[in-house]
């Protein structure tokens, strides 16, 4: 079981014998792109980099590909390989050499990854009550999370800081994947957040978030292109349906998608993988 555990400035392995790798060695926290304007202002509503004045319009293109469930593997420009709400089943040929999981559900992540994957980063703290704190480059890819609590099937109540929004800051762009929220965002998360180019969100309904409190969520981030995921007994018309006008809605020819910041739609818009309906 080979678990990386950052913190700003700290990095540790949680596995007896092994060492850090290379691309995650302690070095000084970069700066966030995608935090630049996020200064804990109350009830800001965060632009896309399509709706502002961009100097980072990087013409480099990063890949995003539904593979089931949670699970969008996120390819970047040089060449590294993104698992997000890893169980080992989606996204895991070719070995992704990144993943993040969340412990939620047994198909949100695994205790024995893959020993060839190199940086696995759990949304959860495993070694104690302090929330997760990951603030990781990987070569092109700076990669930091935001902790939500989760519900405890058990008792009702919920699991402080058991699940991490995950932000992917890559060639440019900044990418979001909000894990198995289940809880409204408050100022304080949107503005740890700071502004998302993409967003992959739940649409299930219930085992998450209802479909209105998505919804809203999906509006105050306000990113320009939105990717569903985790699909489960409920259909995800009811979730297209609160979206309209405010998001186009385009159904993919196929599961991925490449893009660049110079390619994000003007107008923010919901795109539906192919196989959603049938691997969600």
């Amino acid at each position: 079981m080979r678990f990386l555990h950052t913190l700003t400035g700290l990095v540790a392995i949680a596995i007896a014998g092994s060492v850090a790798p290379a691309a995650a060695q302690d070095r000084e926290e970069p700066p966030s792109q995608c935090r630049a304007i996020a200064q804990a202002l109350p009830g800001v509503i965060f632009a896309s980099a399509a709706a502002s004045e961009n100097p980072l319009n990087a013409p480099e293109a990063v890949t995003i590909t539904f593979e089931g469930h949670s699970t969008y593997v996120i390819e970047t420009p040089a060449g590294v390989r993104i698992a997000t709400d890893f169980s080992g089943f989606h996204g895991a040929d070719p070995v992704p050499r990144v993943v993040t999981m969340n412990r939620a559900h047994s198909s949100h992540y695994t205790l024995s990854p893959d020993a060839r994957i190199e940086v696995v980063l759990p949304g959860w703290n495993p070694d104690g009550p302090e929330p997760a704190e990951h603030r990781v480059v990987v070569d092109d890819v700076y990669i930091r999370n935001v902790t939500t609590d989760i519900r405890s099937w058990e008792t009702g109540g919920m699991i402080p800081d058991a699940n991490s929004i995950f932000i992917f800051e890559i060639a440019g762009l900044c990418i979001g994947h909000l894990g198995h929220l289940h809880h409204e965002l408050t100022d304080t998360h949107y503005a740890e957040i700071g502004r998302l180019d993409i967003v992959m969100v739940p649409v299930d309904g219930g085992l998450t978030l209802s479909h209105e409190g998505m919804a809203e969520i999906t509006n105050r981030l306000r990113a320009s292109i939105v990717l569903p995921m985790h699909l489960r007994g409920t259909r995800l018309d009811s979730f297209l349906a609160r979206m309209e006008p405010d998001f186009a809605i385009e159904f993919l020819d196929g599961n991925s998608l490449t893009i660049s910041v110079r390619d994000l739609p003007g107008r923010p818009t919901i795109m539906v993988p192919d196989n959603l309906y049938f691997r969600g």
